[in-house]
């Protein structure tokens, strides 16, 4: 499964200059990087979040130096921290920043406490802002990419925000570089638009591929079958108690269920982030049952299986996953038909696998030859697309509200877009495919900024 905790490493960081009244008061800038350390740790620690400090290296606890910055270095490679948050609390010192980064080799934020004490005589004591500018370009000579927050109050939204859209960011990088999925099966022959390159995602990001073949994935789910009658026996129980059913699927309610159970054992048995399946024709042909409505079950565990082998999807699907830090469930809803009545919406939708916490409280869900029939809530969501074309990837992304539209069977909804003639020419001309992710909220920010630490993937924002 994908792994949506992190380790930040914290460092306040002063300038090492000789003292003198002013703007280069050692004493207040180390209390200010204590503070604004402290504050951020108690504010921000989580279930999901923690940090590592730099107690110790030296009496004062602030970076101040590159031999300060190698004694980090060290600490932060033994406690594998995901990313960096740099404090500068008053003009810093960008050299020792960028030894850090260079040496820690992760993801990097830079951030200044406003500037906002001013004597009666003048006399300034920080000047934190200014530091920002040197600390950045010092990071661009040495080719690393960053991030940065608004110089703003630690207790102001905007710092808030900053950080909570860096964690994200760091989210997705920790888990992209770490990726594993299983290849569940092979694609359904009509879909070459799903064709992808193993060789090229390893060989660009490191992207191992699992092979799981469908001679052990029937030998799984046959002895699942056999064994597990009383799991089985719950999970039919669970699928009654959701959905008005049809007169084919009660009998083969044990048999949808059992897909949850193989999955859940495919995840595990081989330590896969995600699973790229075929489930379009192979399982209904080889297990007389089809997986769509356990993927929804998956869904709601964080336990993402992209559907049709789309590879891509997979990996963009973790992408979302990774930028809400497990806390939606993004969805693959395929761009379908054009709305007969507005000009700017759409259907996305696909024949069932939406997870079920994503149903709007109106809509009636039904379970209709072995797949979900719902209508997903009202909001605003996130719409993405993983792909490439000779050996070029870039990621499509943009958002849209909902919208009303004619009822339909499968998991779907109606999405407003600002132009969806430009969003239609996009997907026709490449180098895209209609199989796009989603998820509730704004994460194009998080996008773009994922963009420049990974620089082969090129950011499509429309």
């Amino acid at each position: 499964m994908l792994n949506y905790k992190l380790r930040i490493g914290i460092v306040p960081v002063r300038r090492d200059v000789t003292p003198r009244p002013g703007i280069f008061n050692w004493e207040f800038a180390e209390k200010r990087g204590r503070e604004c350390t402290d504050y951020i740790i108690d504010r921000f620690t989580d279930d999901q979040t923690e940090f590592v400090d730099i107690q110790g290296v030296n009496p004062v606890n602030v970076m101040i130096n590159e031999k300060d910055a190698a004694w980090i270095a060290e600490r932060f490679n033994k406690e594998k921290v995901d990313a960096i948050l740099i404090i500068n609390a008053n003009f810093g010192n960008e050299e020792a920043v960028g030894e850090l980064a260079r040496m820690v080799k992760k993801p990097i934020c830079l951030w200044a406490p406003l500037d906002d004490t001013f004597e009666p005589d003048g006399m300034r004591y920080t000047d934190s802002q200014c530091g920002l500018f040197g600390m950045s370009r010092i990071l661009q000579r040495h080719n690393i990419p960053f991030s940065y927050i608004e110089n703003s109050k630690k207790e102001s939204s905007v710092f808030a925000d900053g950080l909570k859209k860096f964690l994200s960011v760091s989210c997705m990088l920790k888990n992209f570089m770490n990726l594993k999925i299983a290849q569940v099966g092979l694609r359904p022959q009509p879909f070459t638009s799903v064709i992808w390159n193993e060789g090229e995602l390893m060989q660009k990001f490191d992207i191992r591929i699992i092979p799981v073949n469908l001679a052990i994935v029937f030998e799984k789910y046959n002895r699942i079958l056999k064994e597990k009658d009383k799991e089985l026996e719950q999970g039919a129980l669970l699928l009654k108690s959701r959905y008005e059913m049809d007169d084919l699927t009660p009998p083969l309610l044990k048999k949808v269920y059992a897909f949850v159970l193989l999955y859940r054992e495919i995840f595990d048995e081989f330590n896969v982030n995600v699973i790229s399946a075929e489930c379009w024709t192979c399982m209904q042909l080889g297990l007389g049952a089809m997986p769509c409505t356990a993927y929804s079950i998956l869904a709601d565990e964080r336990r993402i299986v992209s559907c049709e082998s789309d590879m891509h999807g997979a990996i963009t699907l973790a992408l979302l996953s990774c930028a809400a830090r497990g806390k939606k469930a993004p969805f693959f809803g395929e761009f379908t038909v054009r709305h007969p009545d507005n000009p700017n919406g759409e259907l996305l939708w696909h024949c069932g696998p939406f997870a079920y916490s994503l149903k709007a409280e109106d809509s009636k869900a039904k379970e209709v030859n072995m797949r979900q029939w719902f209508r997903v809530k009202d909001g605003g969501y996130t719409v993405a697309r993983l792909d490439q074309d000779d050996g070029n990837y870039s990621i499509l992304n943009g958002t849209f509200r909902t919208t009303s539209g004619p009822y339909t069977f499968g998991t779907y909804l109606w999405a407003q877009f600002d132009d969806m003639s430009r969003w239609e020419r996009k997907l026709i001309e490449g180098p895209y495919i209609h199989h796009c992710a989603e998820i509730e909220g704004d994460y194009t920010e998080e996008i773009a900024e994922f963009c420049k630490y990974i620089k082969t993937i090129k950011n499509d924002a429309m």
